[in-house]
């Protein structure tokens, strides 16, 4: 090696004193991503070879560019090593020693006086730092390189105190830069093949270099897919890959979305689709899956920011040549460029998921029937989106007797007679309940088409939503219907409905009035029905009010939430209020038939979902029962 004479010192930088003494004294989160930057380094090194090789004639044979680390667990000792560029003299004492190229000055900046306390801070990354992490596991570090220029080799070392000494090695060194770590006594875990091995894989698989033990056993066999032509990976990479990324071997994915992306940023994507959304069988909620890396260096596991929360069943990786990263390499500097891949990413998958609802519509449904929900989540949420959105979803009709079955507005709209001006729906707690409502009657009387809303969030979405291709979305339990007759015999339903309207009789009006005593406060208006064919009551909203099942979950998230006062239409046609009508014509037959108008209004509640009063309800039921069974009912009299 070198005598103590031929030891050159140097001091470092006031800067780098003060990051040496964080990084030393930090009890960093993750030691191993020490590890990770050392790699990192290294790839650049042999990145910076290769360049070399390709573009001066007397480097062109640069041999195996590789990385070799040697965990020595008997002397506590990690020996990372690559055969890249190397370092001079000069280069070791810029590089390793002053401000010039680390940047440590402007890293320092951006930490609060407070922040410099913390004991939990990587401060690695851009700025050129990430060699001095090196000194949160060990408390001295040598560095043995030899330029590809030179053919001197130096050997810099440090205690990471304030100094660090530079001098020549006597013995040959081959091309490239060793790094000697001697480990803290709390880091000698790291000198141990297993551990080095879990660390590779999980932060640096895709280097694209060989990284192997000194046994020569490779750590990063994987191929790196997402930067090759997609023409040139096959489905059984493609499916290796989603299985290395959520170590469930035995699983494939429903889809795969391979995106190479040039300009404004350039990136390259591989996304997949679970073949099943855990949060449907009570799990908790899904977390973002999507690493984030840089030159094929990981700098992030399940990034929140590439996807936005409703397509967080995703599984893949980004990697970006031009992503800028703070020094940990953890916290994203530049949001734009974030922003602008997240961007790409999103009409990517949205691009994907048209193309599978043409091409396979049997994959897609499969997919909707487990990821369904979060796409309507975005529908809700993604204001720029909801248009494309809204072409994927997916909803029950009342023209399939399929339980499911499921339509796009798209199927719907293509279906609807030339004169309807809007696409009408029902909600509901479940699909049975909803296809008893009697605000389908007249829907079914004029065969058009309804659809039902299965899930609590389809109420957000149609409200979000307003309209699709023109049509306004509308509850059938809403007080404007602006209902046309196509789809049947125009005249045949009109002079139908003029028969029945002719049949009610004269007392109508009447009824109509002891009911509106009878309901008081509890409605807003009591009338005619033009809806009904068969039941005798319904209840409908006021214009632009919340549809019934829209006011109860409203209700269910804020119990103080106000309940707007609906309207009670009665249909004239209907036995039991034809049979009222008669009865009015005798005033000692009004209490009898207010207390019908209470339980038409309790029975309008229950089929909605809302249970009245219940002592009323019983004792109101139980007269009726005891004048029934005592024959002295107005009905059984009339």
């Amino acid at each position: 090696m070198t005598t103590a004479t031929e030891a050159q010192n140097f001091t470092f930088q006031a800067e780098i004193k003060q990051l040496l003494h964080l990084l030393s004294h930090s009890l960093y989160q993750s030691r191993e991503i020490a590890i990770r930057e050392l790699v990192s380094n290294a790839s650049d090194a042999l990145d910076k070879m290769r360049y070399v090789a390709l573009t001066e004639e007397a480097y062109r044979e640069p041999g195996t560019l590789e990385i070799v680390i040697d965990p020595r667990e008997a002397e506590g000792e990690l020996i990372i090593r690559d055969n890249g560029i190397g370092m001079t003299h000069d280069e070791l004492v810029t590089n390793l020693g002053t401000i010039a190229h680390s940047g440590s000055g402007e890293f320092l900046k951006t930490l609060s006086g407070d922040a410099r306390k913390e004991a939990d801070l990587s401060l690695i990354g851009q700025f050129g730092v990430g060699f001095y992490s090196a000194f949160m596991v060990a408390d001295r570090v040598q560095v043995r390189t030899r330029s590809y220029r030179g053919e001197t080799g130096w050997l810099w070392e440090s205690d990471g105190t304030g100094s660090f000494t530079v001098s020549p090695v006597e013995d040959p060194l081959p091309r490239g830069t060793e790094i000697v770590l001697h480990l803290k006594q709390d880091s000698k875990e790291l000198a141990t093949p297993g551990r080095i091995k879990e660390i590779i894989r999980r932060y640096s698989s895709f280097v694209p270099y060989p990284i192997r033990l000194v046994s020569g056993e490779v750590l990063n066999d994987q191929k790196a897919i997402w930067v090759e032509p997609k023409n040139q990976v096959t489905e059984e990479q493609y499916t290796r890959f989603y299985q290395h990324l959520t170590h469930h071997t035995e699983e494939t994915p429903l889809w795969h979305l391979h995106l190479s992306v040039d300009s404004p940023i350039q990136f390259h994507a591989v996304l997949y689709s679970p073949p099943t959304n855990l949060e449907r069988f009570g799990f908790a909620r899904l977390e973002h899956g999507v690493n984030l890396c840089a030159r094929r260096i990981l700098v992030q596991s399940d990034c929140r920011e590439l996807l936005p929360d409703y397509l967080r069943f995703l599984r893949g990786l980004v990697d970006s040549e031009d992503l800028p990263l703070n020094v940990s390499r953890e916290t994203l500097q530049d949001n734009t460029v974030i922003r602008r891949i997240r961007t790409s990413l999103v009409k990517g998958v949205l691009d994907r998921l048209d193309q599978l609802a043409k091409d396979q519509p049997d994959v897609f449904k499969t997919f909707f029937a487990q990821f369904g929900l979060m796409l309507k989540e975005g529908a809700v949420v993604d204001s720029m989106n909801r248009e494309r959105i809204a072409r994927l979803l997916r909803f029950a009709s009342s023209l399939s007797e399929d339980p499911e079955a499921r339509v796009s507005l798209e199927d719907y709209v293509g279906r609807m007679p030339d004169d309807q001006k809007r696409i009408y729906y029902l909600g509901g707690p479940d699909l049975a309940s909803m296809k008893k409502s009697p605000n389908l009657e007249i829907f079914r009387r004029r065969g058009l088409e309804v659809l039902y809303l299965t899930e609590p969030i389809d109420e957000f979405v149609m409200n979000a939503l307003g309209s699709y291709g023109g049509k306004t979305l509308t509850s059938i339990d809403s007080d404007d219907l602006e209902l046309s007759a196509s789809g049947k015999d125009e005249k045949a339903v009109v002079a139908g409905e003029s028969a029945e309207s002719k049949g009610a009789e004269s007392g109508f009006s009447r009824v109509l009035d002891l009911f509106r005593e009878a309901v008081g406060h509890r409605v807003r208006e009591v009338r005619e029905s033009k809806r009904l064919t068969d039941s005798p009551c319904c209840l409908v909203n006021s214009e632009g009010g919340f549809s019934t099942q829209m006011q109860r979950l409203m209700k269910l998230a804020n119990k103080d939430f106000p309940e707007p006062a609906r309207i009670l239409e009665i249909n004239p046609s209907s036995p039991l209020v034809r049979r009222l009508c008669r009865l009015s014509a005798n005033s000692q037959h009004d209490a009898f038939i207010k207390q019908c108008g209470l339980q038409l209004w309790s029975n309008a509640m229950i089929l909605d979902g809302v249970t009245p009063d219940p002592e009323d309800l019983v004792a109101r039921v139980q007269g009726f029962m005891d004048e029934a069974a005592e024959k002295r009912s107005p009905l059984i009299l009339a």
